[in-house]
């Protein structure tokens, strides 16, 4: 079992990747499949691979719903936080298909037990994915919403690594929260500023350095995070190229 699509995964120890080769499993996804549903126990943990990339969704009872999380190829989807088995509080939608790798939630439980390097890995993961949603919570609170709009876009360049982003208008729509209408206004804004082109099913990031200038200081407050706890390595791109976590009990200088 090849760990290589995961960055997670990939920053295991020899050891560690034994412990939990056998019980993974490869399965292939397309956008809009469901990984789990809130309200539902999560006995599977996800992990995307390549260039799949997952969405944490937050449903309201009037069918609206918001980003809570974006999560790729540098991380886990289920009970990574929770430990497993409890009722999710987000739905997990896939946004862009793809391999991914799962494992019984149990059996990852157990291997975090006999092994404290695997632990720590996955602890720090855990305090990353928190403070993206910390985030996305004060930036949906505090940011217009062109700012938002960037620093989405900005989080899935992050992923796939590509200046062409494969966005629907309803699904960034319904990732901010707000109606479709309102959202095509606001691409038409940053269209004439000259930071994206929009097309048919998807949008192109211009100028990365242009963009990040735009958006709110919420991505790189992630991005930095990510940095600093789990040592996430940024390419020339932008994307997150691999995650090389400090010796276990270490913290990295601010």
């Amino acid at each position: 079992m090849s760990f290589e699509g995961n960055l997670l995964l990939r920053a295991l120890q020899a050891p560690d990747r034994a412990r939990l080769a056998p019980h993974m499993e490869l399965v292939h996804t397309r956008r809009g499949d469901r990984l789990f549903t809130a309200g539902e126990a999560v006995s599977v943990i996800s992990f995307p691979c390549d260039l799949t990339v997952t969405t944490l969704l937050v449903a309201m009872r009037d069918g609206r719903s918001a980003e809570a999380a974006t999560i790729g190829r540098e991380g886990a989807v289920g009970g990574v936080v929770s430990n497993g088995c409890l009722p999710a509080s987000t739905s997990a939608v896939v946004q862009i298909g793809g391999p991914v790798l799962r494992i019984e939630a149990l059996r990852l439980q157990e291997a975090k037990r006999l092994s404290p390097a695997l632990a720590d890995l996955f602890v720090r993961y855990a305090d990353c994915l928190l403070a993206q949603v910390l985030q996305s919570v004060a930036c949906n609170a505090l940011h217009p919403i062109e700012e938002r709009c960037l620093r989405w876009l900005l989080t899935l360049q992050d992923r796939i690594g590509t200046e062409v982003l494969p966005v629907t208008h309803e699904l960034l729509a319904a990732m901010l929260g707000v109606q479709r209408t309102y959202l095509t206004r606001v691409l038409r804004t940053l269209q004439q500023r000259g930071l994206v082109e929009v097309g048919r099913g998807r949008i192109t990031i211009l100028d990365r350095a242009r963009v990040r200038a735009a958006a709110c200081d919420c991505h790189a407050m992630v991005a930095r995070h990510y940095e600093d706890v789990l040592g996430a390595v940024y390419g020339p791109s932008g994307r997150l190229v691999a995650v090389d976590p400090p010796d276990e009990g270490a913290i990295r200088p601010a």
